[in-house]
């Protein structure tokens, strides 16, 4: 999934320095690729299904290198946590469902006319399905139900801190409906899948 992720933003990064083609491709591959909200809500589409390609190719665009390094980084670690106990095609089925619950959820709740690129609702989806998980291979002898569930919820609280920090840096320029609709995938496919190689953790007392 970086591949796909980083391929496209190497060829727009040399097209903007002039390298190969032309300045142009980028603005193009968000007319085409980007999600747009206007879409949803009456919008005339470039082509007939770009209401719908959208819900997936937004998160295979990004808005520069920094931003799509700080997607990969953390992918990277999300992706291998995934790896450790899902084979491939699950850790694929769990980004593309987080991928598409992102741009459903942008698209419920976003008027906006600025377009929504980028692969952080996938990631948030991996991060949901991670806490899940977690919560699932705690020893269900040595702590309470009450204990694992608010321990759930602190991971989810954790996300949400990171999303009121994001916003803040970006000066309010977060797809903040995209993160909350790849984690509530997220968490939906890890209660959906079956159990792999749990992850055994120690419990200090």
């Amino acid at each position: 999934m970086i591949l796909t992720s980083v391929l496209p933003e190497l060829i727009l990064l040399s097209a903007d320095f002039g390298l190969i083609g032309s300045p142009r491709w980028r603005p193009l591959a968000y007319q085409y690729g980007a999600f747009w909200a206007g879409l949803l809500h009456g919008w005339q589409p470039n082509f007939a299904v770009q209401p719908v390609t959208m819900f997936l190719t937004h998160a295979f665009l990004h808005t520069g290198p920094m931003h799509l390094i700080g997607n990969m980084l953390a992918l990277g670690v999300l992706g291998q946590m995934i790896l450790e106990r899902h084979n491939t095609g699950q850790f694929i089925l769990i980004y593309i469902a987080a991928a598409l619950g992102g741009g459903t959820t942008y698209g419920l709740l976003s008027h906006s006319a600025v377009p929504m690129v980028g692969a952080s609702g996938a990631i948030f989806g991996l991060a949901g399905a991670q806490l899940v998980w977690r919560w699932q291979d705690q020893p269900k002898g040595d702590l309470s139900h009450l204990r694992r569930l608010a321990e759930l919820c602190g991971g989810m609280l954790g996300l949400v801190v990171i999303n009121l920090l994001m916003w803040w840096l970006q000066d309010g320029q977060l797809a903040w409906q995209t993160h909350l609709g790849g984690t509530l995938m997220g968490v939906a496919a890890a209660g959906l899948l079956p159990a792999q190689r749990p992850i055994l953790l120690k419990i200090r007392s």
